[in-house]
């Protein structure tokens, strides 16, 4: 089934979003601590920042649930599949693997995509009136329900929480975040340079 317009500019936004939370310095390395230390997913994690910080509200136990409802077979089945393969292949040394690495990481890529789509149809529209606080407090609030209580109490979830007061107080359209001057494009793995500003990371 075709995706309705409006769900396709909200994935859009959530992977700009993405891109240019993610390129804020340490938070690539502290979201991919959480997640293979302390098993927390990466895009539900980005899913409660993006809410919040664009006045879509705050998540709660049913909300969460049906987000993680949504994800569930494609993270199961293809993405974290996919990423194990691709970390397994990352040391090898002849072209030929090195040629499949790279393909993988592109269906990696896709995958990761599709899965954003699939949790930006799982949110409400933004709400362009609300205040700067409220929408950084919303983002706050998803994130520690995102992280859970032990994750939450640690120090890469004290880094998150200095990148996300620094997003919100420097980004220039908070509801849409098409990306402005403040937002750099993130870091990807193992895409090259020239293609960095399309481009998600690999984790």
């Amino acid at each position: 089934m075709a995706m309705a317009p409006d769900r396709r500019s909200a994935g859009a936004a959530f992977w700009r979003f993405s891109l240019a939370f993610y390129a804020l310095p340490g938070v690539a390395a502290a979201l991919i601590a959480l997640q293979d230390r302390d098993g927390c997913d990466i895009n539900l994690i980005l899913f409660g920042l993006w809410l919040g910080i664009t006045g879509r509200g705050r998540l709660d136990g049913g909300r969460l649930a049906a987000a993680e409802g949504a994800i569930a077979d494609l993270r199961g089945e293809v993405v974290v599949p996919l990423r194990r393969l691709r970390r397994r292949l990352a040391d090898a040394q002849p072209s030929d693997i090195r040629r499949l690495r790279a393909a993988i990481g592109r269906l990696e890529l896709a995958a990761e995509r599709a899965f954003q789509r699939r949790l930006a149809a799982c949110a409400g529209p933004a709400d362009p009136a609300a205040a700067a606080a409220e929408r950084c407090a919303a983002a706050l609030a998803n994130l520690l329900l995102c992280l859970g209580p032990v994750a939450a109490a640690g120090s890469e979830a004290a880094l998150l929480r200095r990148a996300l007061s620094g997003f919100a107080a420097t980004a220039h359209d908070p509801p849409s975040l098409g990306g402005g001057a403040t937002s750099p494009q993130r870091r990807t793995v193992p895409v090259s340079r020239s293609k960095r500003s399309r481009a998600r990371p690999r984790v």
